[in-house]
């Protein structure tokens, strides 16, 4: 067996600093995700966490259909650092797009397309093996939708 040694075990959530939380829940459940209600917490354990003073945030898990919590989406009351710059290409250095496997791409653009969301560049068939495309959520945010193609290995 060897000597165990620490590391990173699973996936848990991706945390996802926004001023609107209604328009992002909008967005992620569109997209498909079971969004939780809203919980507003707040305490001495998130300020020393996170290295903020009198910190309160509302919160909404987002569940991927496979059960996990891909989003913990979060607004600030207090303290609040205000909107920066949005909508950043998506060559700019940090996290920048999630992706995620979908059953019907161009049917999931559509339905984006139709509640006010656009893509970032084209739908792409990349080498008969999957439909890609980024859509351009609230707030800078970028999902890149992978449908894989009949036919495909993997």
């Amino acid at each position: 067996m060897g000597s165990h040694r620490p590391g990173v075990t699973n996936f848990v959530h991706v945390g996802l600093v926004v001023e609107d939380l209604d328009e992002t829940v909008r967005f992620l459940a569109l997209l498909g995700f079971d969004c939780g209600e809203p919980g507003v917490l707040s305490g001495a354990w998130i300020d020393r966490i996170i290295g903020l003073e009198n910190v309160t945030v509302e919160v909404v898990m987002a569940r991927a259909p496979d059960g996990s919590d891909m989003f913990e989406v979060v607004r600030f009351h207090s303290p609040s650092a205000g909107a920066h710059e949005l909508g950043p290409a998506a060559n700019r250095p940090g996290l920048r797009h999630v992706a995620f496997k979908v059953d019907d791409v161009r049917g999931l653009v559509d339905r984006a397309r139709e509640a006010g969301w656009e893509t970032v560049g084209e739908i792409v068939d990349f080498e008969n093996t999957f439909l890609l495309c980024y859509v351009r959520g609230p707030e800078g945010l970028i999902v890149e939708l992978a449908e894989r193609l009949d036919g495909s290995t993997g």
